[in-house]
């Protein structure tokens, strides 16, 4: 299985990401856009675990100490790519984020989990292999409230990249 932890998000949340990604797609050449129910933020990437490291990873999102707490969505950017560029909405500096991805790393480090050790860079992939002249931009900042995180597995099935919930810790 090929797993990562992340923030979902409300309807509303993703029809502001959608209409970002139709500015997008409105002024490129090209591009492969995110599906609305893929819009996700990434916490940690783990990639691929088998079914008792799929428990472990449970047990430290079940052990995980957070509150509920507040995301800010007030840019849009990108990643160079060779073959087109990965374009993102990024989410504005917090504390409580960057606690609790750190707090999620360190546990999954100490139960044998081999993480990427890049430095947490909170986005949210609208676009990959995109083709434009447009440059990054400020946008009218939009959020919501994280009470909970999931435990997501990717999968493409018939074709389609296909993110699943398969363990949700609600606070």
């Amino acid at each position: 299985m090929r797993l990562f932890i992340a923030v979902n998000f409300t309807s509303i949340t993703r029809s502001q990401l959608l209409a970002l990604c139709d500015e997008l797609r409105g002024k490129s050449e090209r591009g492969r856009y995110s599906l609305p129910e893929n819009l996700h933020l990434t916490l940690v990437f783990l990639g691929d675990c088998n079914a008792k490291q799929a428990a472990a990873v449970k047990s430290v999102i079940g052990a995980a100490h957070f509150e509920p707490f507040e995301i800010t969505i007030d840019c849009v950017g990108h990643f160079k790519r060779n073959g087109g560029d990965l374009w993102w909405a990024g989410v504005r500096e917090n504390k409580v984020l960057s606690e609790l991805q750190r707090n999620l790393t360190f546990a999954l480090c100490s139960n044998g989990f081999n993480l990427e050790k890049r430095k947490y860079s909170p986005h949210i992939t609208l676009a990959r292999e995109v083709i434009t002249d447009m440059s990054p931009w400020m946008i009218e900042p939009f959020g919501e409230t994280v009470s909970g995180i999931d435990l997501m597995k990717s999968e493409r099935l018939n074709g389609k990249l296909t993110y699943t919930s398969i363990h949700r810790r609600e606070k």
